[in-house]
């Protein structure tokens, strides 16, 4: 299969709310709680047992491991079933403040030194 993350995605202990966005701004889902598998600097990959929609935008939520909150607007690019009934989720940012970025860096930074 074809790489097509342009970021390197970080196993992080993290934590993540979702809520949905639709075309006139109003939200459609309470808050969601996904597992997060992995993260970089251009998106997240996740398993929630909530059908979420491929295309679909959602504020997120993101407690890093400094327990500091990221929020920022993904895009959901893919979906995979897994074995255990859950689904896998491919999301990139699409809205995050440079600052929050900076941060994903920082930490990729301390793993690989």
């Amino acid at each position: 299969m074809e790489e097509k993350r342009h970021h390197k995605r970080l196993k992080l202990d993290v934590s993540i709310q979702l809520e949905r966005l639709t075309e006139d701004g109003t939200t459609t889902y309470d808050y969601t709680q996904v597992v997060v598998t992995d993260v970089s600097r251009g998106g997240i990959g996740f398993q929630s047992d909530e059908p979420l929609e491929v295309g679909g935008y959602y504020n997120t939520r993101i407690q890093i491991w400094t327990k500091e909150v990221i929020d920022a607007v993904i895009e959901i690019v893919r979906k995979q079933k897994m074995e255990d009934g859950t689904d896998k989720y491919g999301a990139t940012f699409i809205g995050m403040s440079d600052t929050d970025a900076i941060k994903i860096d920082i930490y990729q930074v301390f793993r690989e030194a």
